[in-house]
């Protein structure tokens, strides 16, 4: 059980710490030597301005427009903490052409079809590859997403950043094309209203598990990827692993922190909290 140390990077908007990666443009050296190429990213979004209307690729648009070495991003966000009121963007409106999106971008008049929703403390989100999105300012969000660092702004607010309206436009996906796509277990909200966190969640790139912990909770890790444990929030809470016939000491968890747990090592917690458990 490794305790991940965060790699910050400060942004215009707020700051981003990616709590748990292998990625090039920013390598934790203890999580790579324990678990290779991690296929997943994790990181704390702190929002304290609106982030850019972006999208990012699938699998296959990420290969023809970056290289063959790169693949998409699928995403989702847990709200961590919110400002009364806090939005952000979950799809277009309506259904639009690559080219109503590519002349909306140029003419500055994209923000009159993205689909705004207010979200609070303890919603989730789930953002599949081809999603126009925005992360509002007054938030604070988890992200699990695949491990890519491809994004492409198509509107940022009037802020003099780089826009990609060409590979932008290739990657979208119209909202109605992306429910379709996405079966029930993956699609806990429609995009109109958002839901708690449900217990479990799952699509073809992640998994997650949310436990509230009140007295003790044991799990064994298993699968041939590490799984990692977020502290969503603590009272008390402690834990100790066994990995064989080796076995830790307690130690104390506290809030936000990350764990890479080793396949076929057991997990004991003990006191009051909530987590996540993610896996590949």
């Amino acid at each position: 059980m490794l305790k991940l140390t965060p790699l910050r990077s400060e942004k215009v908007w707020g700051y981003e710490d990616w709590i748990a990666s292998t990625h090039k443009d920013g390598v934790q050296k203890d999580f790579k030597e324990l678990a290779g190429n991690y296929p997943l990213l994790v990181k704390i979004i702190q929002a304290d301005d609106t982030l850019s209307v972006q999208v990012h690729p699938d699998d296959s648009t990420a290969e023809t427009l970056e290289g063959k070495s790169e693949h998409g991003k699928t995403e989702c966000w847990y709200v961590l903490d919110s400002k009364p009121g806090a939005k952000l963007v979950a799809g277009l409106k309506e259904k639009l052409t690559r080219e109503q999106i590519k002349k909306a971008a140029e003419e500055k008049s994209l923000e009159q079809y993205l689909n705004f929703i207010e979200v609070k403390k303890g919603d989730f989100i789930f953002i599949p590859s081809g999603t126009v999105h925005a992360i509002g300012g007054g938030l604070r969000l988890l992200e699990v997403q695949q491990c890519c660092n491809i994004t492409y702004r198509l509107y940022d607010w009037g802020r003099p950043r780089e826009i990609h309206i060409e590979k932008g436009a290739l990657s979208v996906k119209n909202l109605p094309d992306i429910l379709e796509d996405v079966s029930a277990d993956e699609k806990p909200f429609n995009f109109k209203t958002v839901k708690p966190l449900p217990q479990n969640f799952k699509c073809p790139y992640f998994s997650l598990s949310h436990k509230t912990i009140s007295g003790g909770y044991s799990y064994l890790a298993s699968g041939k990827e590490c799984e990692l444990l977020f502290v969503i929030s603590s009272t008390d809470l402690k834990a100790s692993s066994t990995a064989g016939e080796i076995k830790s000491g307690s130690i104390k968890l506290s809030r936000e922190e990350i764990f890479a747990v080793t396949p076929g090592e057991k997990i004991t917690l003990e006191g009051h909290g909530e987590i996540i458990r993610i896996r590949t």
